[in-house]
């Protein structure tokens, strides 16, 4: 059996039907219990984005909504809506809203616990599922899994799928940039971002991850304005094939929803448990804060980033969709496997020849923002796995998913997504039972920011008030709050 046929069969079983319906089901439920905060809470997701500012310790709120929201937009916007669509038909689209806007529930709530349990560790902050299993749920073993299964996700496998979509799109512009070539740029560039740690990587992704959103959606909505009036047909095929009442895709519906559940987890990251690990580096007064933060950037993953991509190639019909018997339910672009390649022939029907090179430009700030937020985790599991040694380890991560970063370049692409695909669905398992396990503390957290919010007083997290244990370096901050009021009321006149 070769290394291709054990990756599929491998991801055959991570991503079997009770993952999906696991991801779908937790969202509802998060949903329900949070009181649809996706909807509620929207203007103060938008506000608490500018509150708080960089510490020693810490990264500003805008910094780690930027970190996580680079690691959650990434080549997955552009090639795995393809793959999505190539696969599952239009109707995928549909169910990347779905899991996005349910999702932004259990992003709240992992987002929430990664900040409830984050410590401090060689003067930065760290923290994310690893760090909340082991001192909210008690269970050393299940964190210590979770955090290997992190560092050879964001280490190894997934680093391989950003740069293999960095080469294949930066070839395709310009030929003479082989894979080699565009991997050694890649790492080069990449290098000299995460040797300089959490708070260099923060700021680098506060500027290009603004800069590359506004930009990738900006042509869409050109190329959308041009075919204003194709829009309600291309609604209606992605809702019709997303029910089962296409003619065309009716038959594939079931695909269409499996696709749609895995390429908006893998796009969008809600539930996956890497956007806590960003969350939990932010200097803020309250975890709901960066809770609210983190559900808003999937919903700019998903509603804004995923669906420019989707409406490009729907709109401009430069798409095919398997059957899933060896034929096609649709074949516009006759040889031409779903990816880029998909979203530059869009741009070209509009603009010609410019295509290529805008997905390559797009494509290399989505992917390399993704590898960096992948340092970034892939640090903070590592510094969880050697707190004492964490130093010389995370440098030799560093190093590793270099390596690994310049290999994935060279290899090909199926293999390169089967095996970020299996990374992403175990760290998915894992992380999702956890946060339902400690599904309380999360909506704690929701109930007295909402209550500090009405009463008007200055945000403050105290876990003891709230009777959640091992929070210690809250506690220490409540703890030095207390004091220094005391003092002031002492020497006050």
């Amino acid at each position: 059996m070769s290394l291709s046929q054990v990756v599929d069969l491998v991801n055959s079983y991570v991503w079997s039907t009770p993952l999906v319906l696991l991801c779908l089901g937790t969202g509802i439920y998060f949903s329900i219990r949070t009181r649809f905060l996706q909807v509620r809470l929207i203007k103060d997701m938008v506000g608490q984005l500018f509150h708080g500012r960089a510490s020693r310790s810490g990264v500003s709120s805008f910094q780690g909504f930027a970190m996580a929201l680079g690691g959650r937009v990434g080549t997955g916007n552009i090639a795995g809506v393809a793959t999505a669509i190539g696969t599952g038909g239009p109707g995928a689209l549909f169910w990347m809203w779905m899991i996005a806007f349910l999702g932004a529930g259990s992003a709240y709530i992992e987002a929430a616990l990664g900040q409830v349990w984050k410590e401090k560790i060689g003067g930065v902050y760290r923290g994310g599922p690893s760090y909340y299993i082991d001192k909210g749920l008690g269970q050393k073993w299940y964190s210590t899994i979770f955090a290997l299964v992190t560092v050879v996700s964001c280490g190894i496998l997934l680093p391989g799928v950003q740069a293999n979509s960095i080469a294949s799109a930066t070839q395709q512009a310009i030929p003479a940039l082989t894979p080699a070539i565009s991997g050694a740029i890649v790492v080069v560039l990449l290098g000299l971002i995460i040797f300089g740690g959490v708070k260099r990587i923060g700021r680098a992704a506060e500027l290009l991850v603004p800069f590359m959103a506004v930009g990738y959606i900006l042509m869409a909505l050109v190329i959308v304005a041009i075919d204003y009036k194709k829009i309600p047909a291309v609604f209606s095929l992605i809702v019709s094939s997303a029910l089962g009442r296409n003619a065309v895709f009716g038959g594939i519906v079931g695909s269409a929803v499996a696709w749609g559940v895995k390429r908006g987890i893998f796009s969008n990251e809600a539930g996956q448990g890497t956007g806590p690990q960003a969350a939990a580096a932010a200097e803020v007064a309250h975890p709901a804060q960066q809770g609210l933060v983190q559900a808003f950037s999937v919903y700019v993953d998903t509603l804004l980033v995923c669906t420019a991509t989707g409406f490009m190639i729907l709109i401009t019909g430069m798409y095919n969709t398997a059957d899933g018997a060896g034929g096609f339910l649709a074949r516009n672009l006759p040889g031409v496997e779903a990816g880029p390649a998909w979203t530059q022939s869009a741009i070209d029907t509009i603009f010609k020849g410019f295509g290529s090179q805008f997905v390559a430009l797009a494509l290399f700030f989505f992917a390399f923002t993704t590898l960096m937020a992948y340092a970034f985790y892939t640090e903070s599991n590592v510094a969880y796995l050697f707190k004492k040694k964490s130093r010389m380890m995370i440098t030799l991560s560093r190093i590793f998913m270099l390596a690994m970063t310049f290999y994935g370049a060279v290899r090909t692409a199926k293999l390169a997504w089967g095996l970020g695909d299996i990374g992403v669905g175990l760290m998915a398992w894992l992380n999702i039972i956890a946060i339902l396990l400690l599904s309380r503390v999360g909506l704690a957290t929701l109930r007295d920011y909402e209550a500090q919010r009405r009463s008007g007083q200055p945000l403050r997290f105290d876990p003891g008030k709230l009777g959640i244990g091992n929070a210690v370096l809250w506690l220490q901050i409540a703890k030095q709050r207390e004091e220094t009021a005391a003092e002031e009321g002492e020497t006050a006149p």
